[in-house]
């Protein structure tokens, strides 16, 4: 995902001002935190930690990318648990 600064002085950024801003998903991070983009001035937005929405900032950033690395882990650790646990039960033959 690119990042690109919005301009200050546009006429996107002022129909946002006035009528409010267009946000759309633009990356989801875990399956409760998610980046948001406005579809007409291009201001990022994400979930914070208390469940409010925030300007993307560098930080919220690093963060996110962090949260989305162990996230994906997470995953991948229990779809191989899962797998094994089904295996495991198609060898079981009772007596």
């Amino acid at each position: 995902m690119e990042y690109k600064k919005p301009l200050l002085f546009s006429p996107k950024t002022w129909i946002c001002a006035i009528f409010d801003h267009r946000f759309e998903v633009s990356q989801n991070i875990t399956d409760h935190i998610k980046e948001y983009q406005c579809t007409r001035c291009g201001e990022e937005m994400t979930d914070t930690a208390q469940g409010f929405i925030a300007k993307l900032t560098p930080k919220f950033r690093e963060t996110n990318a962090y949260i989305a690395e162990i996230h994906q882990r997470r995953c991948s650790k229990k779809f191989f648990e899962k797998k094994r646990a089904f295996q495991g039960f198609l060898k079981f033959t009772p007596e």
